[in-house]
């Protein structure tokens, strides 16, 4: 991916501004109710007096009409059509390279023209994702020879070297192992080096900031100097997740992500196997849904062996619905990285949660008993679930305490007021660099 300087936008800090930041938001997927980071750090951004202006790519028709719903949370959104096909020739270019498949597959050259013209003026690049990485590197190219450089800050999520290390080993599906194993050498090594390439990089947890710590060799937090790798948390939208009205289906256990994920297809597969057949032994009347679209055929088949008892309900085009319905929400996971957003919207809707310690590892202020419920085994699980299911006054206690405890620690305004923070002071760090 050569640069050629001129294809891109000068793009030039505004000194002593005192009004919003303009903001160019680069993310290699339609923000939505799904893709909820971007999505809610855009809107609460915008919301704050910022001017945003996303660059992104739809895949199908769904995606394109929502780039027309996330134009009224932004100034601005050019978005291109990426074609599967244009997706499998990057990774078939890439498979005999050292670039990681993940890094490659959403890249569209023609993206970069789409970056405003001239007359345009940013103070801040904000990249999302390794799949993104490749635009900022390009814009870091194009615009590092000017006299007044801004800063480009890259947005890990998660550390993908991480996850794959973990589905190496844990996966249940034959394709995922295979894949993650192909990926983890080349990922480890993309990763460890993009850290050093941007102005800062942000992570979800603690856990995804040590593991890019330690493939980058990059130092962490001491002294009161700042660590190149920061923070930054998910958070839940308060007002669209919210306790239903409605009353909740007895003996409803619920597990809700998407499904085609590789990490939530082997937890559905262990809460229906292992966990489920210990409730049924004492409940039988209890249920399974899982709910989120593109299930694997191992996770839909489950429907079909347990008579009734599971429900695969693929997409449900409003996930609120099956949260405010049940009884309670599990979270098995058994590898995953990050902050599980299904566990802060599930507690957000007043469910109570059940969940493995890995699951919850990211929520710092946490309390088992209190917040929520962590189980490690399969029997624990039962007992927690069992117990939930079994009294009324626990449920409704903790599926409280979870609501005050998103409320606290992980609303959206909150969260876009840090990424705020991180803009000022990388722009500041930039500013003194220029002189």
């Amino acid at each position: 991916m050569n640069t050629n300087k001129k294809e891109f936008a000068e793009i030039r800090v505004i000194r002593g501004q005192k009004t919003g930041m303009n903001i160019l938001f680069v993310v290699p997927y339609v923000p939505n109710l799904i893709r909820v980071r971007p999505y809610n750090l855009i809107r609460h951004l915008t919301a704050r007096g910022h001017r945003v202006t996303v660059l992104t790519l739809w895949t199908n028709e769904q995606e394109r009409a929502e780039v027309e719903a996330l134009k009224q949370h932004c100034h601005d959104v050019k978005a291109l059509y990426l074609p599967r096909w244009r997706s499998l020739l990057n990774c078939l270019l890439a498979l005999p390279t050292s670039t990681p498949l993940q890094a490659v597959y959403c890249w569209e050259p023609n993206l970069k023209y789409q970056i405003p013209n001239t007359k345009s003026q940013f103070d801040m690049v904000h990249v999302e994702h390794l799949r993104g990485a490749c635009y900022g590197l390009e814009i870091k190219s194009a615009i590092s020879n000017q006299k007044s450089r801004i800063p480009v800050v890259w947005d890990s999520v998660d550390s993908i070297t991480h996850l794959f290390e973990q589905a190496a080993q844990q996966s249940q599906g034959v394709s995922s192992r295979l894949m993650t194993r192909l990926e983890l050498g080349r990922t480890r090594r993309y990763e460890g080096w993009l850290v050093r390439q941007f102005d800062k990089v942000l992570v979800t947890s603690e856990t995804d900031k040590a593991a890019l710590e330690k493939i980058s060799n990059v130092k962490p937090e001491v002294r009161g100097q700042r660590s190149e790798i920061e923070v930054l948390p998910n958070g839940v939208d308060m007002e669209y997740f919210a306790p239903g009205n409605g009353t909740r289906q007895v003996g409803t256990v619920v597990f809700s992500g998407k499904m085609s994920y590789h990490a939530n297809a082997t937890a559905a597969l262990y809460v229906a196997n292992q966990v489920m057949p210990l409730v049924w032994a004492r409940r039988p009347d209890a249920r399974l849904v899982i709910a989120g679209s593109r299930p694997t055929s191992a996770v839909r088949q489950l429907a079909a062996n347990h008579g009734g008892r599971i429900e695969v309900t693929g997409y449900v085009p409003d996930l609120r619905t099956p949260l405010q319905q049940a009884s309670v929400a599990v979270a098995p996971l058994l590898y995953g990285a990050g902050i599980q957003n299904k566990v802060l919207e599930a507690m957000a809707c007043g469910t109570p949660v059940v969940a493995s310690p890995l699951a919850v590892s990211a929520l710092s202020h946490l309390q088992d008993g209190m917040d929520g419920l962590v189980a490690d085994t399969p029997q624990a699980y039962a007992e927690q679930i069992l117990r939930l299911l079994s009294d009324d006054a626990l449920r409704e206690r903790m599926g409280a305490a979870g609501r005050r405890y998103v409320e606290a620690h992980h609303h959206w305004d909150a969260i876009a007021a840090q990424l705020e923070t991180i803009y000022q002071r990388s722009m500041e760090d930039v500013q003194r660099t220029n002189g």
